[in-house]
C-alpha cells in the first residue's frame, strides 16, 4: 500500500478488486484519486459498493472479466493494480491480461502487482506446493512459481519491472512488483 502514492486528480483502475478493500485505503493516502474497481465475482463487488458507500468515499465498481473494452467508459488509468489474479488464471491469460492493462493505462503509468512470485526457497516452494497449487491446481500456478511474471510483463511492453518487497507467509512467496507504461515521448 505505501507503494502506491497516487497524486491529485490520478485515476486508478484495482483489476480483481474483490470486496473493495484497496478504495478506502487510497482514499486516507489521497482523496483526490479517481477509483474504479472490476471484478468477475458479482457477490464481491455488491460488498465493495456497501463498503465504499459506508466510507463516503467516491469509487465505482463494476462486475465484469477485465478487458480493454469493457472498462472503456471509464477514464484510462494512471495506476492499475492486479493483487492475487495472476496465480489463478493460464498462462495465455496472464499475458492477456498484463497486454490488455498496458494498453489501457496512459503513457506513462504504473502498474503494481501483488501475487505468488517466484518460490525462491525450498520451504517456500514445499508451502506453496501444499497450499495454493492443491487450491487452484498446479498448472495455472506453476509459471508463478518459476518466475514467469517478470518476463511476462516485458513481452506485455512494462518497462523499469522491479520486485519492490517479499512476504513470507504460510502459503509461499509473496512479491509486490511495481512496472511503467513507455511515456508518450519514448
Amino acid at each position: 500500500m505505501d507503494l502506491i502514492e497516487p497524486k491529485c486528480n490520478e485515476v486508478l483502475l484495482d483489476i480483481g478488486a474483490g470486496t473493495g478493500s484497496l478504495a478506502p485505503l487510497l482514499a486516507t493516502k489521497n482523496p483526490a484519486t479517481t477509483y474504479f474497481g472490476i471484478d468477475p465475482d458479482e457477490d464481491a463487488i455488491q460488498i465493495a459498493r456497501k463498503k465504499a458507500g459506508r466510507a463516503g468515499i467516491d469509487a465505482e465498481f463494476k462486475h465484469g472479466l477485465f478487458s480493454v473494452a469493457t472498462v472503456a467508459k471509464w477514464p484510462a488509468p494512471n495506476i492499475a493494480t492486479l493483487c492475487l489474479v495472476l496465480h489463478q488464471v493460464p498462462y495465455d491469460e496472464k499475458l492477456r491480461l498484463l497486454c490488455e492493462i498496458y494498453e489501457a493505462l496512459k503513457p506513462g503509468g504504473r502498474l503494481f502487482i501483488a501475487d505468488y512470485g517466484e518460490q525462491q526457497s525450498r520451504l517456500m516452494r514445499v508451502l506453496f506446493r501444499a497450499t495454493i497449487q492443491q487450491l487452484d491446481g498446479v498448472s495455472d500456478t506453476q509459471p508463478n512459481a518459476d518466475g514467469a511474471l517478470v518476463p511476462l510483463m516485458e513481452q506485455a511492453g512494462f518497462l523499469s519491472i522491479t520486485e519492490c518487497k517479499r512476504y513470507q507467509t504460510i502459503t509461499g512467496l509473496i512479491s509486490i512488483y511495481g512496472a511503467t507504461k513507455t511515456s508518450a515521448d519514448e
